[in-house]
């Protein structure tokens, strides 16, 4: 067991922080609205910091989950951030979907205080976090790696090193950009079904057996029948991944027109006013177009 500290109790950081708690670690949580710090505390036990600074303190690892470049940059190297308070040789890692190049910079920036910095976006959405099986993608050194993926694995199902560092946020790009085909895939086939006065329920149940099966098939069809979108992983947050892979993608000359398309449809929700509706309100805008 070890003491750990969790910075960010959002949606996915609340549980994931929960479940090191549950797992028999010390844990110190720290958020930017310290009423929900209190709340997690209140709820699992363990410990509160105010700042990221006073949480990490004598933490062999710090984790987090906050929400941009910005936001990662703040909790590690902004005042008070956590990377100052870090005693040489403990480990940071971050879950937050950052760019490859934020990602860097404080990789750097951690080796040159003495730390470990692992790089380990996740994938699974809310209800992952709460089940404890989430999809971690790593990239960073791999001793510290080996160190960190049996505290990982309070929450994970599945944890993997892919590489050096940034190779984890380079694989949640890959994740991002295969989900955006998919949804819209799903969306025009219900949207579809519809038109056709079809049952979109007994659509799914024979062809999602065959080779048109996925994971959002199998937990979003029956929400977007139901024209319901106010939970999950919200179109903001997804326009905001889409942006860093067609960023990187100008970068490494990688060609997406697939997903450049489904960013400018998710755009188009945005204007619809569902910015924080769940990302398979795609269906919601080929609705409203006809």
């Amino acid at each position: 067991m070890a003491k750990i500290t969790f910075l960010g109790l959002g949606v996915m950081g609340y549980p994931m922080a929960g479940h090191l708690q549950k797992a028999g670690h010390e844990v110190t949580v720290y958020n930017r609205t310290t009423a929900k710090a209190e709340a997690w505390v209140a709820e699992f036990g363990g410990a509160l910091g105010k700042t990221p600074a006073e949480a990490a303190q004598g933490a062999a690892f710090v984790m987090s989950c906050v929400g941009n470049d910005d936001d990662l940059r703040q909790v590690c190297t902004g005042g008070d951030g956590a990377f100052d308070a870090m005693e040489a040789g403990a480990i940071f890692v971050d879950h937050t979907t950052v760019s490859a190049k934020v990602t860097a910079e404080l990789y750097a920036a951690a080796k040159a205080k003495g730390l470990g910095f692992v790089d380990a976006p996740i994938s699974g959405g809310q209800a992952g976090a709460e089940n404890g099986a989430l999809s971690v993608m790593c990239g960073g050194d791999q001793a510290d790696y080996d160190a960190a993926a049996p505290v990982i694995d309070a929450y994970a199902r599945v944890c993997r090193r892919i590489g050096e560092s940034g190779a984890g946020q380079m694989t949640k790009m890959c994740n991002q950009i295969a989900i955006a085909g998919v949804v819209q895939g799903l969306s025009e086939a219900l949207h579809f079904a519809e038109k056709a006065n079809l049952d979109g329920r007994a659509v799914v149940e024979v062809i999602s057996q065959g080779a048109a099966g996925s994971w959002q098939m199998d937990n979003r069809h029956e929400t977007m029948l139901d024209d319901k979108f106010d939970y999950g992983f919200a179109v903001d947050w997804m326009r905001k991944d889409l942006g860093i892979c067609l960023d990187t993608a100008d970068e490494t000359g990688a060609s997406l027109p697939l997903t450049a398309l489904v960013d400018q449809f998710y755009k188009d929700v945005q204007n619809m006013g569902g910015g924080r509706f769940d990302t398979s309100s795609l269906i919601k805008r080929l609705r409203a177009l006809s």
